[in-house]
């Protein structure tokens, strides 16, 4: 745990009032948080893809568009204060507003936006794909996204798509604008600045990164220039993020005032929370699911029947009341709540008997032996367990492979594993991110481009992949939900994947703090209105 004297070095605040003081140190302006932060490899947009570097580069960055808070199946302006979409849906156009500043004092440019949105493509990080899955490469792109004056920028696609596909990935965390001056000017070997950008911002965001020292701490300050929604500036002039994994120490100093909030409290904990005035709870469902994953490669689960089983042997309700209270909630849908074409139909609920017959119609009456790997730590080790113990009343007897979340994955991506229990986060607040990881699979064999879910679980189903690739260019917001409404459905029938919960994001604030806007996703929560008193 850390001791009080270090924290109060660490918030970088006024001095003590003496060397040997101790005393909780969370000066006004300053908000301290406690979570989990080492999963932190790169602070480049261009390159983050994990869950705490994007959150905190959304409030680092703006974007061309943002995810609209009031209704998530819409966009909102952000650097853009309006844009065109040509007829064939190949020409976007953006005009950007003229208030927007980086910490230098310069002005957000068409240039900046072009630039940044290129890197993107030239650098081809682990998330470029969702920038360069529109036909832009890096001997093109400087055509395919160019300024037009200081303030209009012309995105060109070579084929047609759907408008908010496009609108959305950009309004997601690779679609950040980074300042091109300052990026070139510590460009090294050609790499746009990639390095020096690992360890820093230089967006034109409410905060910058002030320091960040490994996994230990991560300290936020203002941009002096950055004016948000409503021409104020943010709240806190100083954000300090804890790297504090024991959800038992978290509390502890949430208690004791060494924390202002605590963001990855047990359901336990949350429950004794709940009746105290000192503290209020906010929580939101969040574009992450938990999923138990069937490799229909393996024999029982090639028989539709036999998926169908173990859906219906699951006791959904129960694990989410005994297991994941606050936390996870009951979601069989692949598309989060929130998000265009989302259902909120939940079309299983344990019924044994139905189990049973499923199984007997599918040659397997007396059940089989199968393995399940899961990750080794709380919740999934609970969840586990009562997986086991729901497939053991229709006869499938699970033997559990607890390992490393890294393990797990490596075996599924391996294509190695009977069944997994998995969580799977939306790259984008778009229908399609998921729909094609899920549904979407042209070509089963080890050399397929598309090496995601469906992939990893050998499910080759050749309509459910033709309708993602139908959602993906259809024009029509109306028809495009519908399209994704009926795979869904397919998905429920076929799909070797029984898609359980989704996360509910919650975090704990001391009295006199307020203002912590949990978003539909990790990068789309605001920092920029917390508040101390």
């Amino acid at each position: 745990m850390i001791d009080r004297r270090t924290l109060a070095s660490l918030l970088m605040a006024a001095p003590l009032a003496s060397p040997g003081a101790v005393h909780a140190a969370t000066p006004p302006g300053v908000v301290v948080m406690a979570g989990t932060i080492d999963d932190i490899t790169s602070l480049d947009p261009a390159e983050s893809y994990e869950f705490t570097g994007i959150q905190v580069l959304a409030n680092c960055y703006r974007r061309l568009v943002r995810v609209n808070p009031a209704d998530t199946t819409t966009l909102t302006h952000d650097l853009a204060t309006s844009w065109t979409v040509s007829p064939d849906a190949r020409v976007f156009t953006f005009t950007l507003g003229t208030d927007a500043r980086f910490p230098s004092g310069a002005a957000v440019t068409a240039d900046d936006v072009a630039f940044s949105l290129r890197r993107v493509v030239a650098l081809n990080k682990a998330p470029a794909f969702i920038i360069s899955q529109f036909g832009f490469t890096a001997e093109t792109v400087d055509r395919q996204i160019r300024p037009d004056g200081p303030s209009r920028v012309i995105i060109e696609l070579p084929v047609p798509v759907a408008p908010d596909f496009l609108l959305f990935c950009l309004g997601g965390t690779i679609g950040s604008i980074v300042e091109r001056a300052s990026s070139m000017a510590n460009a090294v070997n050609g790499d746009f600045g990639n390095a020096w950008l690992k360890t820093r911002t230089n967006g034109a965001g409410a905060y910058r990164v002030a320091a960040w020292s490994g996994p230990d701490r991560l300290v936020l300050d203002t941009n002096p220039h950055a004016i948000i929604s409503d021409g104020a500036p943010a709240r806190a002039r100083r954000i300090v993020i804890l790297h504090v994994p024991d959800p038992a120490v978290q509390l502890l100093m949430l208690r004791q005032g060494d924390v202002d909030i605590a963001r990855d409290l047990t359901p336990d904990q949350l429950r004794a929370l709940e009746a105290d005035p000192a503290y209020t709870i906010v929580s939101a469902a969040q574009g992450r699911m938990m999923y138990l994953a069937m490799n229909a490669d393996f024999a029982p689960f090639r028989r539709i029947e036999v998926r169908q089983a173990v859906k219906w042997a699951i006791d959904y309700a129960g694990i989410a009341r005994h297991i994941t209270p606050r936390t996870w909630d009951v979601w069989q849908n692949f598309l989060p709540l929130g998000m265009l074409g989302a259902q909120d139909s939940q079309p299983f609920h344990q019924d044994i008997a139905r189990a049973k017959a499923l199984l007997a119609a599918a040659g397997y009456p007396a059940g089989f032996d199968i393995e399940l790997d899961h990750r080794a730590n709380a919740p999934y080790t609970d969840i586990a367990q009562a997986l086991q113990a729901n497939l053991a009343l229709i006869g499938v007897r699970v033997t559990l492979n607890s390992q490393e979340h890294k393990q797990v994955l490596s075996r599924v991506r391996a294509r190695r594993h009977q069944a997994a229990l998995l969580t799977w986060a939306t790259d984008y607040f778009d229908p399609h991110s998921n729909a094609q990881a899920w549904c979407a699979n042209p070509d089963d064999t080890p050399a397929s481009k598309l090496q995601i879910l469906a992939w990893r679980s050998h499910f080759q189903d050749n309509e459910l992949t033709a309708l993602v690739e139908a959602a993906r260019i259809e024009l029509d917001p109306r028809r495009r939900a519908a399209l994704y409404h009926t795979m869904q459905a397919a998905a429920h029938d076929r799909a070797p994947f029984a898609w359980m919960l989704q996360n509910i994001s919650t975090v704990v604030m001391r009295r006199g703090v307020s203002g912590y806007a949990i978003g539909p996703m990790a990068e789309l929560t605001d920092f920029a209105r917390i508040a101390k008193s």
